[in-house]
C-alpha cells in the first residue's frame, strides 16, 4: 500500500496542471493550461472529431493507451489503481428484501453485504449512516445477528424500523447525528461497522470512532469525498499528510464526476443543459457585459424541453438580469454548442486522473487503519457499471 500511495502521490504532484483545472470554466477560455510543457498533447486534442471524443470517453482503457503517449507516467500509476475483485458467489434472499430497493442499488448493497459477511469478525453489526437499513437486513438476515442501524433523519428510521420488525429481524434503529458525541454511545467492542457510501466525514467518522472504540473490523465504501467540513481535505494517515498535495473541496469532486447511470436519454439531456449554460455565458458576455461566469441554479427537464431562449430568460429572471428583445438566440445556442465538445475534449485529460485520485484517498483510509493496528484490504466489491463507487475498505483489529 504505501509503495503505490508513493506511486500516486508523485504522480497527483508531477502532473497538477492537467488535473486541477475545470474544464467547464477552461473551455470558455480558449486556452490549455500545457500549451506550454506539451505541445504534443495539444496538437493531439486539436485533431480529435466529436466522433472520436465520444469513442474515448466510452473506452477508458483506449483513452489511458493513447494519453500515455503524452503522460509517460501514466502506466504505472494506472497500474497502482488496479485492485482484485471481490470474489462474490451470490446470496439467497429471503421473499421481501429487496422491497423498495432500485435495481443497481439493490446490486450494490447485496455485493457489498456478501463482502462484509465473508470478512466479519464480532458477534453484531453497526449500520452507519443506514438509511432505511437495506445493508442491515441483509447482515441480520444472513447472520442472525444483531444489527444497530444509526441514522439521521427519524423518517428512515422509523420507516427502516417497521419493515425489519415486520420482517422480524433484530434491528434496533437510533436516530442521531454522527457528528455529536452522543453518536458514541451507539458503539460498543462486539460490533463489526459497515457503511455503504457514507459521504465525506461521515465515513471518515466511522473510522475514527470504530478503531478509537476498538472495534474488530470496520467495512466502508467510500462516496462523495468533497463532502467535509473542513475547507481542505485532512489527511488521516502519517504518508498523507507527510505528502506536499493539498486538495480542496473541488479537487475532491473530481473522482466523483465518473458515472453510469442512466442511458442515451441522460446524455442527452446533459449535453442540452450543458450547452444552454455555456451558450448562456457567451450570451451574457456580449449582451450584458458579464465575463465571469454567473451559476444558475438546476432546472428541471421538462423545463429544459421549452427551449434556449425560454432558459435564457429563466435565467436572467433568477439573476436578476435585464436582457433586450433583440437578442439572436440561435447563435449563443450554437456557441454552446461548440463549447460543450470542447469541454468534453479537454474533460478527457483529467478524466484519466479521476481514479488515481480516488486511490490515493482510499489508500490514506487504509494506511490510517494499518498505522491504527489493523489489518487493511482494498477491493472492488463490484464492477464499475454497477457504481464507479466500488471501493470496499476493510479493516480487521490485528491480534498483536
Amino acid at each position: 500500500m504505501h509503495s503505490r500511495f508513493k506511486i500516486l502521490d508523485s504522480f497527483l504532484l508531477e502532473h497538477q496542471v492537467y488535473w486541477r483545472s475545470e474544464p467547464f470554466h477552461l473551455c470558455q477560455t480558449q486556452q490549455q493550461p500545457w500549451q506550454d510543457i506539451n505541445s504534443p498533447l495539444v496538437d493531439w486534442l486539436n485533431s480529435l472529431t466529436t466522433e472520436n471524443i465520444q469513442t474515448l470517453k466510452e473506452q477508458p482503457d483506449l483513452l489511458i493507451t493513447e494519453l500515455g503517449r503524452f503522460l509517460p507516467q501514466l502506466a504505472q500509476a494506472h497500474q497502482s489503481t488496479q485492485f482484485t475483485n471481490t470474489d462474490l458467489k451470490g446470496l439467497q434472499l429471503p421473499r421481501g428484501t429487496e422491497d423498495g430497493i432500485p435495481g443497481r442499488k439493490l446490486q450494490q448493497i447485496v455485493s457489498m453485504g456478501e463482502a462484509a459477511l465473508e470478512h466479519h469478525h464480532g458477534e453484531e453489526w453497526l449500520e452507519w449512516c443506514s438509511g432505511k437499513g437495506f445493508l442491515g437486513r441483509i447482515l441480520s438476515q444472513q447472520s442472525s445477528q444483531k444489527v444497530t442501524s444509526f441514522e439521521w433523519q427519524q423518517s428512515l428510521c422509523e420507516s427502516g424500523q417497521k419493515i425489519a420488525d415486520a420482517q422480524r429481524l433484530e434491528m434496533t434503529f437510533v436516530q442521531g447525528d454522527a457528528f455529536s458525541e452522543r453518536a458514541d454511545e451507539v458503539f460498543n467492542p462486539n460490533q463489526h461497522a459497515v457503511a455503504l457510501h457514507a459521504c465525506g466525514d461521515l465515513h471518515v467518522g466511522l473510522v475514527k470512532k470504530s478503531v478509537s472504540h476498538g472495534l474488530p473490523a470496520v467495512t466502508i465504501s467510500p462516496c462523495c469525498y468533497h463532502l467535509i467540513r473542513d475547507e481542505n481535505y485532512q489527511p488521516m494517515s502519517s504518508v498523507a499528510k507527510a505528502s506536499a498535495l493539498t486538495l480542496s473541496k473541488s479537487d475532491l469532486r473530481i473522482p466523483l464526476q465518473e458515472t453510469v447511470t442512466g442511458g442515451e436519454r441522460v446524455k442527452r439531456h446533459r449535453q442540452l443543459e450543458m450547452s444552454y449554460r455555456l451558450g448562456f455565458s457567451q450570451l451574457l458576455k456580449a449582451e450584458v457585459g458579464i465575463d465571469e461566469y454567473i451559476p444558475v441554479p438546476s432546472i428541471k427537464k421538462s423545463e429544459l424541453a421549452e427551449g434556449f431562449e425560454s432558459f435564457c430568460r429563466w435565467a436572467c429572471e433568477v439573476k436578476e438580469l435585464s436582457l433586450g428583445s433583440n437578442v439572436d438566440f440561435d447563435s449563443y445556442l450554437v456557441q454552446g454548442e461548440a463549447l460543450f465538445w470542447e469541454m468534453e475534449k479537454l474533460s478527457l485529460v483529467q478524466q484519466v486522473f479521476r481514479r488515481p485520485l480516488e486511490i490515493w484517498l482510499a489508500l490514506d483510509r487504509a494506511i490510517y487503519l494499518n498505522e491504527q493496528g489493523y489489518e487493511a484490504t482494498i477491493e472492488e466489491f463490484c464492477e464499475r457499471s454497477v457504481t464507479p463507487r466500488n471501493l470496499l475498505i476493510h479493516g480487521v483489529k490485528s491480534d498483536r
